[in-house]
């Protein structure tokens, strides 16, 4: 059956994520965990049904993964609401499609250059959209350089526009947090700001 004039298959669908590497599972953390590479960016949050994406990460992600242990790196950098952002009615669909095995497994989840927004989203959604348990592995990075404290830069493929965003924090280090940090005040503190690049806009919660 062919999908209506404008519409992509299902399969064209999974063909698109899977040309724009969109989920990686490559190299590991310094625990000898498996790293499941995450870029927001390239998500076409505009192109991709929910059920498609919950069968690619069925068959491509979740079955490559197995039983043991894991973390997650995801490289928020340079997403746009408009173009990448799902809903939140899409991203908790999706998180209950997670087997439960998989998320016993996930053991960290590293939010590479959140910034305000995403973080002000999180702190209110958080815990609807996931659990206590996912929500409390959840901890922000805010620069590439702490990133490889807890995960190993060998065998990991970071896109070149995130190294330049990374540069673009150092010459203007008020635009963002220093440091590896998590909305749980049992872990990591920080004294600077935040900014608002590159962030999930508020408005999404309209």
């Amino acid at each position: 059956m062919t999908s209506p004039p404008g519409i992509m298959s299902g399969i064209d669908q999974e063909q698109l994520m899977e040309k724009l590497r969109i989920f990686e599972i490559q190299g590991t953390d310094r625990h000898g965990r498996n790293v499941l590479v995450i870029i927001g960016k390239y998500f076409p949050a505009r192109l991709i049904s929910v059920e498609v994406l919950k069968k690619y990460l069925e068959e491509k992600i979740f079955s490559r993964l197995g039983e043991k242990a894991f973390s997650v790196v995801y490289v928020h950098t340079g997403v746009q609401r408009s173009d990448n952002f799902p809903g939140i009615s899409a991203l908790r669909s999706i998180y209950e499609a997670v087997p439960i095995n998989v998320r016993d497994h996930l053991e960290a989840v590293y939010f590479l250059h959140p910034g305000l927004q995403a973080r002000l989203f999180f702190a209110t959604f958080g815990r609807f959209l996931f659990n206590g348990g996912l929500y409390n592995k959840l901890q922000y990075v805010n620069r590439l350089e702490f990133l490889w404290n807890h995960v190993r830069r060998k065998g990991l493929e970071i896109p070149e526009f995130v190294f330049d965003h990374d540069e673009e924090l150092e010459d203007r280090p008020m635009m963002d947090y220093y440091g590896l940090e998590s909305d749980h005040p049992r872990i990591y503190n920080s004294s600077t700001h935040d900014s608002q690049v590159g962030m999930y806009s508020m408005r999404c919660i309209a």
